[in-house]
């Protein structure tokens, strides 16, 4: 795996040498283990002020979702690591930390009457509550990262990253598949986080989760977490040499080239 790394990080040294208008949007969504007939998304938005037309921010978005269980957050963690340019947004959320999770590093980790007044002073681009505790997204955090320059990656739910997608229209959205149930349950099972019962509730959500896979620009199936995170660093690169994002991060060189 260091040595993947290393190779990798190389390649991104050869490769690679080389605003957001005010949004007032809140939107809540939630994750429910009813009857499949029970809609899953709820809420809704509002927007006082137009973003701009063409979103011409510098950096890029990537949202990458997943059912809990798929390894989402280790290949996040390890295209980090390779990567300079990509920054985590970190979200904040009601639940309390798992292991070695930190505060500031891993999530802001909040009150529900911190996380209620954050809703009511329109501090989120979305929120959802997922089993039973609610996430949300900051814009400033986004929008500061963004207008730097730097690239800004999510590990989001499925609703928020539906959500985000709307609101910004560039963002790249990018699903996680486990390679089948069985491997998925055991993953879940190995983790040794959950009791039974609510394992139980993650398998039950991953099917309502994975249903809108078709929704996303890109899926990766972590059977192989080397491979699969090739193809995360891969679907980065691609997105960066596009024509869109090569004019909004290098607009100086297409003005003087008179590239339009």
């Amino acid at each position: 795996m260091k040595v993947l790394i290393e190779q990798m990080r190389e390649q991104v040294q050869n490769i690679e040498c080389a605003s957001w208008h005010h949004i007032q949007m809140v939107h809540s969504c939630e994750i429910t283990s009813g009857a499949s007939n029970r809609p899953l998304i709820s809420g809704s938005a509002r927007s006082t002020d137009k973003l701009p037309p063409d979103m011409d921010y510098p950096g890029n978005l990537f949202v990458v979702a997943a059912p809990s269980g798929a390894g989402k957050s280790s290949l996040v963690k390890a295209l980090l690591e390779l990567d300079s340019q990509v920054h985590l947004s970190v979200s904040h959320t009601t639940r309390p930390p798992r292991g070695q999770e930190k505060h500031g590093r891993d999530y802001f980790f909040v009150s529900t009457p911190e996380f209620d007044a954050m809703v009511l002073a329109d501090a989120f681009v979305e929120w959802a509550r997922v089993h039973g505790n609610r996430y949300g997204t900051s814009k400033k955090a986004i929008a500061d990262r963004m207008a730097s320059g730097h690239d800004v990656i999510l590990e989001i739910d499925y609703q928020g990253a539906l959500q985000i997608k709307r609101v910004f229209p560039n963002a790249v959205l990018i699903f996680i598949l486990p390679p089948s149930w069985e491997e998925l349950r055991s993953r879940l099972e190995r983790r040794g986080e959950d009791a039974t019962d609510v394992i139980e509730l993650r398998l039950r959500n991953a099917a309502e989760e994975m249903a809108h896979a078709p929704e996303f620009d890109f899926v990766i199936i972590n059977e192989l977490f080397d491979r699969a995170l090739f193809d995360l660093k891969a679907i980065v690169h691609a997105q960066r040499l596009k024509f869109s994002a090569q004019r909004r991060s290098r607009a100086d060189t297409f003005k003087a080239l008179n590239v339009i």
